[in-house]
């Protein structure tokens, strides 16, 4: 049996934090010198700095980082300083080598922090866990995918598998990921969709008919304003600051809703113009800046709504009535709901004023042309999807939607999560997908809903999930409840990971694990004839466009996601009658355009892939409302209607004492569950991770100082102790009851079972917890 340490705060010598005021704007000087920095930690900076020249470019490779779109005539320069983390990161000259493995046990990397273990560098072989020595040792790759193959076989179910995705995954990969794990009979297709915008996705499929938004990029340069909620594109998108800027200049009004006082949505210095930088200026990016409290926006937008509508009733032309009639459904059920809502009950539950809220209401009504913005400050709540249809509630009132510089913009994460969505990555796959590869293939495809991320931690605790195969990601960290995570994951009978550099994940062993290194984005991938591959990828405006790495790969016998996974299914399936005649694995591997094709037959608006993805820039998949199609039961766009969450976390813990709302967040030196270092310049931390930001208010309530060691604890209702220990307090600017600390470091927090309603995504900002004084003193 594997051993598996539960803790999951690492013993690496704990650092102490510095906390410094930031004046500078975002971007700059601050941001070239942290460019600087990690060309240089990289160890290869002249290649790296190659790479950067055709990061984002039609001839070169997409940032593994967010999925931010491309402009159509882009610059030289088309990345930002967290993309030079990620490239940098990948492209880095460290390996770690089946010499590492053998002087570091699983059970000594447990206690090293996720920055010091992705740190080490490459992986460059096949390694398996060696449960009696507690190493990983060198295996063949083909004894490799040998025993993956003889594992899912030996299962008693198909439904006893997990095949987990990361949104770092190409079109290609995540196209073949499904098919396997369809024809090999489960719909458990569980992905990091699952934990950031699967409220986004539900609800905008149940109010419009599709998940994803309808603007396109060169919307923004004709939107007269910009509402941003629950978002910091200054860390986690900051090419999309330049977009914001740009607007800005040419007078459209950005209105932010952020908890958190935020530098990137205050002002930006652009580090492509030269003379800004050289007079140290800067440019605002919000016009109107409010804060509502965690779990506060919901009340926020049908505050808006109501002082539309009581505009409306007066007389006054603030709604689209053409467009609420040819277009919508339910408009009155929707209006009584609004009106029946008080305005103490908005105040209370937004912790924004009245006043506030009807100038935030003006400056829509004024707007010819609205883009409303959203990102996990929206997503990671309870009532998330009620919060998303109450966006598209508002941004229906005055017909933005199906115009120019107007619509829905999730901005999501990760660079190609919602290309895998696109390709079938999905445990609740739709009726047509599953005809379509009925179709195409002449097998039955399983029609159960297979389970999503939260749902796969459960199996894998209650013995249901034995097999794990992860495509890319770090799950273990990305997931709510950690400790319950890892004890679950340990129970499995393998659990394999297709991944470029070591993380977190890789040490919490089943029985049976394995690590399989793959080729990174920014390398070449060249099949067995030596001829160079284009992977494709979607970005969060629905552009779909090519991807080839131009360096060469850290090791000669490093293999594609694709090999591997299409060697995986060779084996799975050699005698289950899935022969040439139905998937020809050798030819998808050796020629992508075969992938292409077998996509363009299956998924809908990819005729003549291979043809239109090798247009510079790629193409568009027209999404039907900005067509003024909706594909709902009634064809029309659908208004919701009910009343306000009874109570978001802040309201229920307003009796309870010592309490607050915590919402985990990044730092700067961070990209997903990617630690690049322990600084987060804009917030003013130097030097450390565990922190915990405050209202001053609250830490005078609490008891405590500013400076001062507390640990922090959660919700037990279960049984489950939750708490982590060694947090520095730290005086923010935030609503007095609201906190906020990086993860994954509070992600033990979190009970599995809090979560949204119907996305099940956990509910990482509205954590309930109070904070006890740690025996850390320095």
């Amino acid at each position: 049996m594997s051993t598996t340490d539960t803790d999951t705060t690492p013993d690496t010598p704990a650092k102490d934090p510095k906390v410094f005021e930031y004046r500078n704007p975002a971007g700059g000087w601050g941001a070239l010198k942290a460019v600087s920095k990690h060309l240089l930690h990289g160890r290869s900076p002249g290649m790296n700095a190659r790479s950067l020249f055709k990061l984002n470019q039609p001839d070169g490779f997409d940032c593994p980082g967010c999925a931010w779109g491309d402009p159509e005539h882009g610059s030289s320069f088309e990345f930002c300083e967290n993309g030079v983390k990620a490239v940098t990161w990948e492209a880095t000259s460290k390996r770690v080598t089946r010499e590492f493995f053998a002087k570091h046990s699983v059970s000594e990397l447990k206690r090293w922090d996720d920055y010091r273990l992705e740190d080490q560098g490459r992986l460059v072989e096949p390694m398996r866990y060696n449960a009696d020595t507690d190493h990983y040792e060198p295996i063949g790759w083909n004894a490799a995918l040998d025993l993956i193959a003889r594992e899912l076989k030996a299962l008693p179910t198909p439904d006893d598998a997990i095949f987990y995705t990361s949104g770092k995954a190409g079109n290609e990969s995540a196209y073949v990921f499904q098919l396997l794990a369809r024809l090999y009979g489960t719909n458990n297709l569980p992905d990091c969709s699952n934990m950031c915008h699967e409220a986004s996705g539900v609800a905008l499929g149940e109010a419009l008919g599709t998940g994803k938004g309808s603007v396109r990029l060169e919307d923004f340069e004709h939107a007269e304003a910009i509402f941003v909620f629950g978002q910091n594109p200054g860390t986690n998108h900051p090419r999309m600051l330049g977009t914001l800027r740009e607007a800005a200049e040419r007078g459209a009004d950005i209105v932010t809703f952020n908890t958190l006082k935020e530098r990137g949505l205050e002002k930006f210095a652009d580090p492509q113009k030269p003379l800004e930088m050289l007079h140290n200026g800067s440019h605002r990016i919000s016009s109107h800046y409010f804060r509502p409290k965690l779990g506060g926006d919901m009340a926020v937008l049908r505050g808006m709504a109501k002082a539309l509508f009581e505009r409306d009733a007066a007389g006054e032309t603030v709604l689209d009535h053409d467009f609420l009639a040819q277009h919508t459904r339910h408009l009155e059920a929707y209006r009584a709901c609004v009106e029946a809502t008080s305005w103490a009950d908005i105040e209370a539950q937004s912790g924004l004023g009245r006043d506030e809220i009807e100038q935030a209401a003006e400056l829509y009504a004024r707007s010819k042309a609205t883009i409303i913005c959203w990102a996990m400050g929206i997503t990671q709540h309870v009532h998330s999807v009620v919060t998303v249809r109450e966006i598209v509630n508002l941004l229906m009132l005055c017909g933005n939607l199906g115009k120019l510089g107007a619509g829905t913009s999730p901005v999501r994460g990760h660079s190609n999560v919602q290309g895998d969505r696109t390709m079938g990555i999905f445990e609740k796959p739709s009726k047509a997908l599953l005809d379509a590869l009925e179709k195409r293939y002449g097998r039955a495809m399983p029609r159960d809903f297979g389970v999503d991320s939260v749902a796969a931690v459960e199996a894998m605790r209650d013995a249901r999930g034995k097999v794990f195969i992860g495509l890319a990601g770090n799950f273990t960290r990305a997931i709510s409840d950690s400790r319950v995570t890892e004890r679950a994951m340990s129970n499995c009978r393998l659990t394999a990971f297709i991944s470029t550099k070591l993380n977190r994940s890789h040490l919490i062993t089943g029985e049976e694990a394995l690590i399989l290194p793959c080729i990174g984005r920014s390398e070449i991938d060249r099949n067995q004839a030596g001829e160079a591959q284009l992977i494709t990828v979607e970005d969060s405006m629905s552009m779909v466009h090519g991807s080839a790495g131009i360096n060469t790969p850290v090791d000669k016998t490093l293999r594609s996601e694709i090999a591997i996974l299409t060697g995986i299914a060779e084996r799975l399936f050699d005698d289950a009658g899935l022969d040439n005649d139905v998937v020809d694995w050798a030819a998808m591997r050796e020629d992508y355009d075969v992938i292409r094709e077998h996509i363009a037959a299956v998924i809908p608006g990819f005729e003549d892939f291979n043809t239109r993805v090798r247009v510079p820039r790629g193409f568009w998949l027209t999404n039907p409302a900005f067509e003024l199609r909706f594909p709902t039961s009634s064809g029309k766009a659908e208004f919701s209607s009910g009343p306000l969450p009874e109570g978001v976390m802040h309201q229920q813990l307003a009796t309870r004492d010592g309490w607050l709302t915590l919402q985990t967040m990044r730092s700067h030196d961070q990209y997903n569950t990617t630690v690049y270092g322990y600084n987060d310049r804009y917030r003013g931390i130097e030097n450390g991770r565990q922190v915990i930001f405050l209202n001053r208010a609250d830490i005078d309530r609490l008891g405590f100082e500013a400076g001062q060691w507390v640990d922090l604890i959660g919700e037990s209702n279960d049984g489950v102790e939750r708490r982590v220990d060694g947090f520095k307090i730290v005086a923010f600017d935030t609503p007095e009851g609201c906190a906020a600390a990086y993860y994954p470091e509070t992600n033990p927090l979190i009970p599995l079972d809090h979560k949204g309603d119907k996305s099940h995504t956990p509910a990482s900002k509205s954590i309930a917890v109070r904070l006890e004084a740690s025996r850390r003193i320095a």
